[in-house]
C-alpha cells in the first residue's frame, strides 16, 4: 500500500475545496481594484475615517492602497487567514483522523514503522498544500497583470504570495504537534478554528501596540508585509523563528507519536 498515495487521496476533496476557495477570493478581490484605485483618493478619505487602531489591526495602508501592492497586502490579510485554516486542519487531522475513524490498530498492523506511516502523511498534506499555492500564485499572478496598468515590482508580489506557504507550513506544524498531544479528537474543524483565530486577534492586538514580543507569538506577524514592500526582503529574525518552530514541532510530534499508546477504539 503506498501510504503516501492514499494519504494524498484521502485530502484531495479538501485540497480541491480550499484551492477553489482561495483562488476565487483572489479573483473577487482583484476584481474590485480597478474601481479602488480609480477612486483611491475618495477611497483613502473614507478609510482616514477609521479610528487608526482599527486600521492597524485590518492591516490598511491608506497612503498606498490605491497601488496594485497596498491592495494585496490588505486584502492578503484574510488570504492568509483562510490558508491557515487549510494548513492548520491538515496537520490536526493527520493522526487524529485515523483515531477517529477507527483505523490505526490497521494502519499499524502493515509492516511498516511508525516513522514511514508519519512521514508519508507529511508529505502528503505538505503536497496539498504545494498544489493549492501553485493555483493560487498563478491565478493571483495573471489577475493582477490584468487589472494593473502601471508597472509593479514583481518581485515584492511574488515575496508576499510566498508567505502564504511559509505561513501555512508554520500553521501545518502546529496542527501536527497538536494531532498528536491531544489524546483524541473528535471534531477537528472546531479546535483549528479556535487556534488560528487566536493566533489571528493576538496579531490584530500586535499590530494596533506595536509591541514586537507579541509578534513572536503570532505566527500572522512573522511576514510583515509592509516590511517586504518597503525593503524587498523578510525579517531574518522572524524568518529564523519560523525554521526554528516549524524544526521543533515537527521532531517533537516525531518523537511523540513513535512511542504513545494509540487506541482505535
Amino acid at each position: 500500500m503506498n501510504m503516501f498515495l492514499h494519504e494524498l487521496k484521502a485530502y484531495r476533496k479538501s485540497t480541491i475545496t480550499w484551492t477553489l476557495s482561495l483562488v476565487g477570493l483572489i479573483l473577487l478581490f482583484f476584481s474590485m481594484f480597478p474601481s479602488i484605485s480609480k477612486e483611491a483618493e475618495e477611497f483613502k478619505k473614507i478609510m482616514e475615517g477609521f479610528p487608526e487602531a482599527l486600521r492597524l489591526a485590518l492591516g490598511i495602508s491608506v497612503e498606498n492602497i490605491g497601488s496594485i501592492l497596498g491592495f494585496y497586502s490588505y486584502v492578503f490579510l484574510y488570504i492568509s487567514l483562510c490558508g491557515a485554516i487549510q494548513a492548520m486542519n491538515l496537520g490536526t487531522s493527520i493522526v487524529s483522523k485515523e483515531v477517529r475513524e477507527k483505523t490505526a490498530d490497521f494502519l499499524l498492523s502493515k509492516p511498516v514503522t511508525r516513522t514511514q506511516v508519519m512521514t508519508s502523511k507529511l508529505l502528503a498534506a505538505l503536497a496539498s498544500l504545494v498544489i493549492t499555492n501553485v493555483f493560487y500564485l498563478t491565478a493571483a499572478v495573471i489577475m493582477a497583470s490584468l487589472v494593473e496598468t502601471k508597472a509593479y515590482s514583481t518581485k515584492i508580489f511574488l515575496m508576499i504570495s510566498l508567505t502564504l506557504f511559509f505561513l501555512q507550513l508554520i500553521f501545518l506544524a502546529l496542527g501536527i504537534i497538536v494531532s498528536v498531544v491531544v489524546p483524541k479528537i473528535k471534531s477537528v474543524l472546531p479546535i483549528s478554528l479556535g487556534i488560528v483565530f487566536t493566533f489571528f486577534i493576538i496579531s490584530a492586538l500586535a499590530s494596533t501596540t506595536g509591541d514586537d514580543a507579541l509578534r513572536y507569538i503570532t505566527p500572522f506577524k512573522y511576514f510583515d508585509l509592509a516590511y517586504i514592500v518597503q525593503h524587498s526582503s523578510y525579517e531574518p529574525t522572524f524568518v529564523m523563528a519560523a525554521i526554528g518552530f516549524i524544526a521543533a514541532a515537527i521532531t517533537i510530534s516525531y518523537f511523540i507519536y513513535c512511542r504513545k499508546d494509540i487506541h482505535a477504539v
